[in-house]
């Protein structure tokens, strides 16, 4: 009988109960993967329909899809594992640290935030339609029968807001079907739920459905954390650290530092759970949460309901933070019982000890945040992080020379679309009908959800919001992501725009590089499309109406939750197959949607020499700049195809322009994506060099998988978002970080870059790199890295999946 430790033991921690005096242990192979895949789910809480029925009735179930998974063992293990953790640390934990290092895979470990690498098991997956076609594709190569974890796919990203919601959801229908039915294919293939269009956005979906206090959640969308309103740790990664846990795998991470912000006070008047995000970020900017989870606490919590926490921590992806979360209290029990998970909710009461920081933890920071004093916050453009009070934006407009006229106003996204959120936005909008006020900027509304849609619907909100001239888009990412059909301004027009979501980056919402987005609340952003300028005020100011008679805004009101409770609406949901057998998975060869993967080579062994800098990235780069979503959306699951948006957005810091690169071969100047197949054709591997924060913005890992398609090695920088970084080591490329950032300033963008000691690499160890420039004069740098030695591993074998299937193929040999 022979044995072998696949990913570390960690599947043979997640096929067997927590043994806290046997943390190493090889699982035998003495069976199949089919004997091995059920003893998995058995472990995990699933039941069959005959052990369902000898379960007490005190059995919760996971989440109203998943009855025959139980909630109940997740929390026995989390208990006893936060009990060691706890001792083995030596010091109170925070919620975080509880939640994080109760899912350990050995909780035993002693571990340094912002140092240690760890090993965590995640309580379920979560993917958007737009990151679930390469995340399957992957999974696909990786030749499993079930994915091990309960997972989830979410239609909402492929829907372009164009004409409303009911014409949009049918052209996307059309327009995506090959893709749709890829996706629902694989869904029943591999035992994942699916989420049809029109179902809503997946943050809010996982918070209707799937979030519990103290579990452990990753998805393939860096807005992932919104679960963090329920008191989850919810994470968000690229494709591949998903596939490894949907194969059954712990999920790598380096631990982090955990970070409090301290609420005192209660909102007043125009106030809103968005102005404490806003506050936030323009505090730690968008780098200064990187590599840290953001708690919050305080008395000022209670001024919050179930969503407001959710939109903070959503929002807290702007900041870099790995997560935020709020620690469980009564308006996450309302909110539980309100969307049908009473039982949930008792099981959640019974552990409320548990599901609170320990009493003496300590924060490596704190910030402190008056709600009182908090005045209502309006963020851009450009960036989430430039803040501007209510009070300051007319004076901050006008001497920044941003266009005064507001061009549209809109409401929605994954951060800000929920039943509290519309109420209040229909309350200003009523004071408005009532003066016989119209919208003066074009507004448009996405409801997070069917479940949202429906409700409103009911009482009289989407009346109220098509009376006062919105239009109603669909349950949808829309113009948060890029998903708008914009046309009522030209490209390179200038114009402002005011909106609920999250992020502004330039071209982010509509495509236009002179769109000056800003974030705010949606109250805020109601309030200014009625007026129609950032010349404006809502807390003083008036409104003039058509008779000429002029009025003040009121304060918004709304209802946290409906009183006559939700509906569910169209049924939208297509639940696991419990037996993949009928089900074809088809990809044609011709197809310009999907397109099946192959292996990135292996590296050779040796250091790479003279390599030229495919583009020197000048100021901020995002994963946006990276991987363009928009039109582009629709080859995310055609690696070759979407390669051609390769850094088209970037600006290259030789002539400070976007898509404009020298080709060291030729001599000739040309797109980026162009230039980068010209060096793969010659065999010739390439670098980039990068500012600050690179990659920061979207999980996406197309920003990863296109330099490595196009020949790249090694991406060269003065430091990375996380989510990106990871992305870019499992894909087998070369993160690497200046010792001294300052020597960005020494490298041109025609010098040749060799990077030498890679035999040597381990963690800790700087490498060298070599700048040669055009005369043949050469200097050494010193660069790090954050490789762990498995990470290293994944580099060697020329990507993590490249490592796993390896690992998969040798255990099967001894089975």
């Amino acid at each position: 009988m022979l044995s072998f430790n696949l990913g570390m033991t960690s599947l043979r921690s997640r096929l067997k109960k927590f043994d806290s005096s046997s943390t190493q242990i090889h699982y035998v192979c003495s069976v199949g993967w089919a004997r091995v895949a059920k003893e998995f789910r058995l472990a995990n809480g699933f039941k069959t329909s005959a052990s369902l029925g000898s379960q007490s009735e005190e059995t919760v179930p996971l989440s109203r899809f998943e009855t025959n998974r139980a909630l109940n063992p997740i929390y026995e293990s989390l208990e006893k594992k936060v009990q060691i953790a706890r001792e083995a640390q030596g010091r109170p934990l925070t919620l975080a640290e509880k939640i994080l290092y109760g899912h350990l895979e050995d909780p035993t470990q002693k571990v340094v935030p912002g140092e240690s690498y760890i090993k965590v098991l995640p309580d379920r997956v979560a993917m958007q339609d737009a990151t679930a076609q390469m995340a399957t594709l992957q999974f696909i190569s990786a030749g499993l029968p079930r994915t091990a974890v309960p997972t989830t796919i979410h239609c909402d990203h492929l829907i372009t807001a164009e004409n409303g919601a009911s014409k949009d959801l049918e052209q996307a229908s059309i327009t995506n079907k090959e893709v749709f039915d890829f996706l629902s294919s694989a869904a029943k293939k591999f035992g994942m739920g699916f989420w049809k269009p029109g179902s809503g956005i997946i943050h809010q979906i996982v918070l209707e459905n799937y979030a519990f206090p103290g579990g452990l959640m990753i998805g393939t969308d860096s807005h992932t954390p919104n679960a963090g309103g329920l008191g989850m740790v919810a994470i968000g990664v690229g494709g591949a650290d998903a596939v490894d846990v949907m194969s059954g795998l712990a999920w790598e991470v380096k631990a982090p530092k955990i970070y409090g912000v301290h609420l005192t006070g209660k909102f007043h008047d125009w106030g809103s759970p968005k102005d404490v995000i806003c506050k936030v970020a323009e505090i730690l900017t968008v780098k200064g949460g990187t590599g840290a989870i953001i708690e919050y606490f305080g008395p000022g919590v209670e001024s919050l309901s179930c969503t407001g926490m959710a939109t903070i921590c959503n929002m807290g992806a702007e900041i870099g933070a790995t997560t935020s979360l709020f620690r469980y209290n009564e308006r996450m029990d309302r909110y539980l019982k309100a969307t049908g998970r009473q039982g949930i909710a008792n099981l959640a009461k019974k552990y409320s000890k548990l599901l609170q920081p320990d009493e003496g933890c300590k924060y490596h920071k704190v910030i402190e945040i008056d709600l009182d004093k908090l005045e209502p916050m309006i963020n851009g453009p450009f960036s989430p992080d430039l803040g501007h009070t209510v009070s300051k934006i007319r004076d901050d407009a006008k001497n920044a020379g941003y266009p005064m006229k507001l061009s549209a106003g809109l409401v929605g996204s994954c951060t800000n679309s929920s039943y509290e959120d519309l109420t209040r936005v229909a309350s200003i909008c009523k004071q408005a009908l009532d003066k016989g006020v119209k919208m003066k900027s074009i507004f448009t509304i996405n409801p997070g959800s069917e479940q949202i849609r429906a409700t409103i619907e009911r009482d009289g909100l989407l009346e109220i919001f098509e009376a006062v001239g919105a239009v109603v888009l669909a349950n949808a990412c829309g113009p948060c992501i890029g998903q708008w059909n914009r046309k009522d301004v030209k490209k390179g027009e200038p114009n402002s725009i005011f909106t609920s979501f999250n992020r502004n980056f330039a071209m982010r919402n509509d495509g236009n590089p002179k769109t000056h987005a800003f974030v705010t609340s949606p109250e805020l952003v109601t309030a200014f499309a009625l007026a129609g300028t950032l010349d404006f005020d809502p807390q003083k100011d008036k409104i003039k109406g058509p008779n000429g008679e002029e009025f003040k805004l009121e304060p918004p009101n709304g209802q946290e939750l409906p009183e006559k409770g939700f509906l569910t609406g169209r049924d939208t949901f297509q639940p696991p197959q419990e037996s993949p057998e009928g089900v074809e998975l088809k990809v044609s060869p011709t197809s310009e949607r999907l397109q099946l993967l192959e292996p990135f080579p292996a590296w050779n062994g040796k250091d790479f020499i003279d390599m030229p800098i495919l583009i020197k990235v000048k100021g901020k780069c995002t994963t946006d700049h990276i991987s363009m979503a928009g039109p582009w959306l629709k080859y995310r699951g055609h690696l070759d195809n979407i390669s051609n948006n390769m850094f088209i957005g970037a600006i290259n810091a030789e002539n400070g322009k976007a898509n404009h690169v020298k080709n060291q071969l030729t001599g000739e100047y040309g797109p980026v994506p162009d230039t980068a197949r010209a060096y793969k054709a010659a065999g010739m591997p390439w670098i980039v060099i990068g500012d600050e924060n690179y990659g920061e913005g979207s999980s996406r890992e197309h920003a990863a998988l296109e330099p490595r398609h196009l020949g790249g090695v090694a991406i060269l920088v003065r430091s990375f978002a996380r989510i990106h970084e990871t992305n870019l080591k499992k894909q087998g490329l070369l993160p690497l970080t200046f010792a001294n950032s300052a020597d960005y300033d020494r490298i041109s963008p025609e010098d040749r870059i060799s990077i030498l000691g890679l035999k040597d690499l381990k963690p800790g160890k700087p490498l060298t790199v070599r700048v040669k420039k055009q005369n043949g004069d050469t200097f050494d740098i010193q660069v790090n890295h954050s490789f762990s030695e498995e990470q290293f591993e994944w580099f060697k074998h020329g990507s993590a999946l490249n490592k796993i299937k390896e690992d998969l193929k040798a255990g099967r040999k001894q089975m």
